[in-house]
């Protein structure tokens, strides 16, 4: 049985997809962006952003009973890649001593022109 975590954006049901799922001991969480209550956070920023969509990513794992310490996978997508300092600066701050496998590719664009980074990750948790 897995346990579906939604946090009610719109692309949600339009699209058909969960923030989160977890299935045993793997958690996953989708694509993940910086937009909360329907605004983005830190247009023009790719630092906020990342940070944002950073702690997003951790209380979807925490409410599937995860911890951040888990994450073993992240996969960032950025709209400029010569962003990618301070997108692996805030991404150092939060798995600096996790240090997850990671890959951060360049896309042409995200959902909405105002998205500079995306991030999906994966935790595996012991088993019990």
């Amino acid at each position: 049985m897995h346990q579906k975590l939604s946090t009610g954006a719109v692309w949600e049901s339009i699209v058909g997809y969960s923030r989160a799922v977890r299935a045993g001991n793997i958690i996953e969480v989708a694509g993940t962006t910086a937009v909360e209550e329907g605004k983005i956070v830190g247009i023009g920023n790719p630092y906020e952003q990342t940070k944002c969509i950073l702690n997003k990513i951790k209380n979807a794992i925490e409410a599937l009973g995860g911890d951040i310490r888990g994450v073993t996978r992240t996969r960032m997508f950025v709209t400029n890649i010569q962003d990618w300092q301070e997108i692996g600066r805030a991404h150092g701050e939060m798995f600096g001593e996790i240090r997850p496998v990671t890959t951060m590719v360049e896309v042409k664009a995200l959902i909405d022109k105002e998205l500079l980074v995306e991030i999906e990750a994966t935790v595996v948790m012991p088993l019990n």
